[in-house]
């Protein structure tokens, strides 16, 4: 069982309008609804993948309650905790004539520190130790920034692993907390170890200095240019698979997903950067954010290239 945490999650609309005009009455063409936020993002990805998952999440009104009824119609387990207020939605517009991909995001409701610690306690005392959490996405209003800090320390004391995936402040300060694994992109990193990094060469040496500083396993998101995966005895290249591109929204949650996934099966490493490229590329390949099929993710996986840097 792998667990997932969103504590701001949202009913993302994907709306595909062609040749998206500023200051001028726009047409949707096409629309679809999914239960959104990353961590609910990669309990999809895992449900997937067929690794079991269950979703804890924040979820507050009737969009909250759709979201919680759109994850079990699909198989996934979910832990609520309830909020004032309603679940965000997010609208995610496709321009497929200009190829360009605008994110509208809602703020969500606000949540007090002591629901969070609540939420922490719960789930602690239900994983197992060597257990799985996947800590993902933006915190909701009314949080401190240093939440995931807490969440870290507390989960790793269980002998917990931690995945975070997080950005900016609430980045800095998880890190602090010496999670199991983390994924910034190349510029998070750059802003993480105060120098420009440019190249695989400059990201992987960066990458190793928060794995030497007690994070076992970390990956840079490079774009069009893959990923760099460091652990405490290798680093590597990751190139990447080229594919249409859908929708990339949660791209980077299905890398994480499938990265936990594997993680939790005991694959070697090779073959978790394989599938987890091949992941990431497959949900390019879909509208919304919808999960691959396994198939689609199968197909791609011996198109990934490896190149180990050290």
């Amino acid at each position: 069982m792998i667990y997932t945490v969103t504590l701001n999650p949202a009913l993302d609309k994907t709306a595909q309008v062609p040749d998206l005009k500023v200051d001028e009455v726009n047409r949707i063409t096409e629309l679809r609804r999914d239960a959104g936020g990353k961590g609910i993002n990669v309990s999809k990805v895992i449900k997937k993948l067929g690794g079991t998952t269950e979703a804890w999440a924040i979820l507050a009104g009737n969009t909250g309650d759709w979201i919680q009824a759109a994850l079990e119609a699909d198989g996934i387990r979910v832990h609520s905790i309830p909020a004032a207020g309603e679940t965000r939605t997010n609208l995610k517009v496709v321009d497929p004539v200009n190829d360009t991909h605008t994110d509208i995001n809602e703020p969500g409701p606000e949540v007090t520190d002591s629901m969070l610690n609540d939420m922490l306690i719960d789930l602690a005392n239900v994983v197992p130790a060597d257990g799985i959490v996947v800590v993902s996405g933006s915190l909701p209003k009314g949080v401190s920034p240093d939440a995931y800090e807490n969440w870290c320390r507390v989960l790793r004391m269980g002998g917990i692993r931690v995945f975070l995936d997080a950005d900016g402040e609430a980045l800095q300060h998880g890190i602090e907390g010496k999670p199991y694994f983390i994924k910034p992109n190349d510029h998070e990193l750059s802003a993480l170890v105060g120098r420009e990094l440019t190249g695989a060469q400059e990201v992987a040496k960066a990458a190793r200095e928060l794995v030497d500083g007690g994070i076992p396993l970390v990956v840079i998101s490079m774009g069009g240019e893959g990923a760099v995966f460091c652990t405490e005895t290798e680093t590597w290249h990751a190139g990447p698979v080229k594919v249409p591109v859908g929708s990339t929204v949660g791209a980077g949650d299905s890398v994480v997903a499938s990265i936990a996934y594997a993680v939790n099966k005991g694959m070697p490493l090779e073959d978790t950067m394989r599938l987890a490229m091949a992941t990431g590329a497959a949900n390019v390949m879909q509208s919304g954010t919808q999960a691959a099929e396994r198939s689609v993710i199968d197909s791609l996986i011996d198109k990934v290239v490896l190149t180990k840097l050290s």
